[in-house]
């Protein structure tokens, strides 16, 4: 099975950006689907973004969308999320995720498998 840690996160100011970076291992990460989840304390894990592990279909939570780009690097097992344009309500813990081998978008959306331990994200005003 693929183990994930994430990489990247800290504290920028409104406006500014980050990169975050997912590491996998321990499968073959070109077969995984993989996305992305935030979560603030007291609120669910909610979608951000995800990448398929076929022609690269992306998928965007609508809160995100024409600010954050999601993008895979097979050869390094990487994923990617550059975060533009940040706004103080982006702040969260981020989640890298993973579904079964030759899951769909959809899966990873609604039901990933596979997490990493989080990265924390914060944004001032």
């Amino acid at each position: 099975q693929v183990q994930l840690v994430e990489s990247g996160g800290g504290l920028v100011q409104a406006g500014g950006s980050l990169r975050l970076s997912c590491a996998a291992s321990g499968g073959t990460f070109t077969w995984y689907t993989v996305g992305w989840f935030r979560q603030v304390p007291g609120k669910e894990r909610d979608f951000v973004a995800a990448i398929s592990w076929r022609v690269e279909i992306t998928s965007y939570a609508d809160s995100v969308k024409g600010r954050f780009t999601i993008s895979r690097d097979n050869a390094k097992n990487t994923m990617y999320l550059q975060m533009n344009s940040l706004k103080p309500e982006d702040t969260a813990v981020y989640y890298c995720a993973a579904t079964d081998p030759f899951g769909t978008v959809l899966a990873l959306s609604s039901a990933p498998k596979y997490w990493g331990p989080g990265t924390q994200v914060t944004v001032s005003s």
